[in-house]
C-alpha cells in the first residue's frame, strides 16, 4: 500500500501546467527567472516573453487557485496585472528586467500585435449578417453608457461639493474617453483653454480617474459574469444579439488549425494591421479604427475566401490560449502604477469615479436591450470598454470577462466611442464653462 506522502507526491507529478508537467515548467520557468534577477535576460522580444510567459502564468494559475481572488477580484486577470506591477515597483524582481518588458510592450508593439490578431480574426470568424446587424444598433448603446455614466457622476459630483461641471469635464469625461493617449490627453488641449488651467494641472486630475476606472471596469466585468451566471436570461455568453443566436446554430464543419493555417492567419492579422496605419496616413482617425473598419468591409463584401477567414480566426484562437497571461503582466509593468493609484485615493474620489464606471454599464445595459442585445454583453462592450484605458483596459475587462471574441466591439467603443468622446467634449464645454 502506498504512502500518503508517495500519492500526493504522484498527484503533484501529474499537475500541468501551461500544457506541460509541472515539473518540467518550473524548471525552465526557475532558469528564466534566474536570468531576469541576475541581469542576464536577453534584450528584445526574446527575453521580455519569456519572462512575460513564466510571470503572467504562474500569476493566472494562482489566482484562479485563490477562491476570493477567483470569485470576487477577476482572478489570474487582476493578480497578473498588478502581481506584474507589484513586482517591478517594489523591487522583488530587477528594475532592468522590467525595462525589458516594458520595451517589449511599448517600442516592441506587442499590444498592437495581440489586438490585431483579436480584431482581425474575431471580425472574420463571426457570420455577415451578425457583423451587419450588430454595427448599424452599436453607436446608440455606446451613447447610452456615455449618458448615463456623465449625468450620473454630475449629480454625485454635486452632491458631494466637487461640482457638477468639475465632476463632468475632470472625470467623467477622460474615463470615457477611450483611456490616455486617445482620451485624456487630447481633452488636456481642449479644456485647458476654456478652463484656465495648465496641462499639467488637468492631467494630475484626470489621470488617477482614468487608472482607477480601469481597475473598477475590470472588477465589473467579473461581477457581470457572476450576475450572467446566476440570471442566465441576461447573457448571450459571448453573443451579443439575441436573435441572432438562431442564426449561429447552423456552423459549417469546422476543420482542424493546421500549421499552414496558423502562418496565414499570422499574416493576415499583420497586413490588417499595416492597412490601418497606411489609411491612417489619408484618414484623420485612430489606425485601429480604421483597420476595424477595412477587416468589417472586406468580411462583408466576400472579397476574401472563405479558407483564409478561417485562418485568421485559428491564429486568433491561437494568440488568446497562449498570450494572453503574457500580455497581462505587460500591461501591468508598462501600464501600471500602484503609487498613482495609491496616492489619489480618497472616499468620494472613488465614489465618483465608480458612479460613472456603473453609469456607463448600465446605460449600455438598458440601451442595449432596447434594441436586441443582451444587457451584460452590451454592458461589458459599450461601457466597461468605454471607461476603461483603451486597448490594453478591453484585453483586461474582456479577460476578466471571459468575452474575448467581443474584441471588435470593445475596440469599436476604444477608438471610434473615443473619438465621439472628443467631439462630444468641445459641445459640452461651451455648455458649462
Amino acid at each position: 500500500m502506498k504512502s500518503l506522502s508517495t500519492s500526493k507526491a504522484a498527484s503533484w507529478g501529474n499537475q500541468q501546467i501551461a500544457g506541460m508537467p509541472m515539473m518540467i515548467f518550473l524548471g525552465l520557468a526557475a532558469c528564466v527567472l534566474f536570468s531576469g534577477w541576475n541581469g542576464s535576460l536577453p534584450l528584445g522580444m526574446v527575453g521580455a516573453l519569456a519572462l512575460m510567459f513564466v510571470l503572467g502564468t504562474l500569476l493566472t494559475e494562482l489566482g484562479d487557485r485563490i477562491m476570493p481572488i477567483r470569485e470576487y477580484l477577476g482572478g489570474g486577470t487582476i493578480l497578473a496585472i498588478f502581481g506584474g506591477a507589484a513586482l517591478f515597483e517594489y523591487r522583488i524582481l530587477p528594475v532592468e528586467a522590467g525595462q525589458v518588458i516594458i520595451g517589449f510592450m511599448k517600442e516592441g508593439g506587442f499590444l498592437n500585435f495581440f489586438i490585431a490578431s483579436l480584431v482581425t480574426g474575431s471580425v472574420l470568424g463571426m457570420s455577415s449578417a451578425l457583423l451587419k446587424n450588430a454595427a448599424m444598433r452599436y453607436l446608440p448603446v455606446i451613447l447610452g453608457g456615455v449618458a448615463l455614466a456623465l449625468l450620473s457622476v454630475g449629480l454625485v459630483g454635486s452632491l458631494m461639493g466637487y461640482g457638477f461641471k468639475n465632476a463632468v469635464l475632470l472625470i467623467g469625461l477622460p474615463i470615457m474617453g477611450g483611456g490616455m493617449g486617445a482620451g485624456a490627453v487630447p481633452l488636456v488641449e481642449i479644456l485647458s483653454g476654456p478652463l484656465q488651467m495648465s496641462s499639467a494641472d488637468l492631467l494630475s486630475r484626470m489621470v488617477p480617474a482614468v487608472v482607477i476606472a480601469n481597475t473598477l471596469a475590470i472588477l465589473v466585468g467579473t461581477l457581470l459574469v457572476r450576475l450572467g451566471r446566476r440570471y442566465p436570461s441576461l447573457t448571450g455568453n459571448g453573443q451579443l444579439m439575441i436573435k441572432e443566436i438562431e442564426q449561429e446554430v447552423v456552423e459549417e464543419q469546422v476543420e482542424a488549425p493546421t500549421l499552414e493555417s496558423l502562418g496565414m492567419g499570422l499574416f493576415i492579422s499583420s497586413s490588417m494591421f499595416v492597412l490601418g496605419s497606411l489609411l491612417g496616413k489619408f484618414i484623420p482617425m485612430h489606425p485601429f479604427a480604421l483597420m476595424i473598419l477595412a477587416v468589417a468591409f472586406i468580411k462583408v463584401s466576400g472579397l476574401l475566401p472563405r479558407r483564409y477567414e478561417r485562418a485568421a480566426a485559428d491564429w486568433y484562437q491561437f494568440v488568446v490560449t497562449n498570450l494572453t497571461p503574457s500580455l497581462l503582466v505587460g500591461i501591468g509593468v508598462a501600464y501600471t502604477s500602484i503609487p498613482e493609484l495609491i496616492g489619489a485615493f480618497s472616499v468620494n474620489y472613488f465614489i465618483m469615479v465608480l458612479v460613472t464606471v456603473m453609469g456607463g454599464a448600465l446605460g449600455a445595459a438598458l440601451v442595449g436591450r432596447m434594441i436586441g442585445f443582451y444587457p451584460i454583453e452590451a454592458a461589458i462592450t459599450g461601457g466597461l470598454c468605454m471607461a476603461n484605458m483603451g486597448g490594453t483596459g478591453d484585453v483586461a475587462v474582456l479577460s476578466a470577462a471571459q468575452r474575448m471574441k467581443l474584441m471588435p466591439f470593445a475596440q469599436i467603443s476604444s477608438r471610434l466611442g473615443g473619438a465621439v468622446m472628443l467631439i462630444l467634449a468641445t459641445g459640452l464645454i461651451s455648455l458649462l464653462a
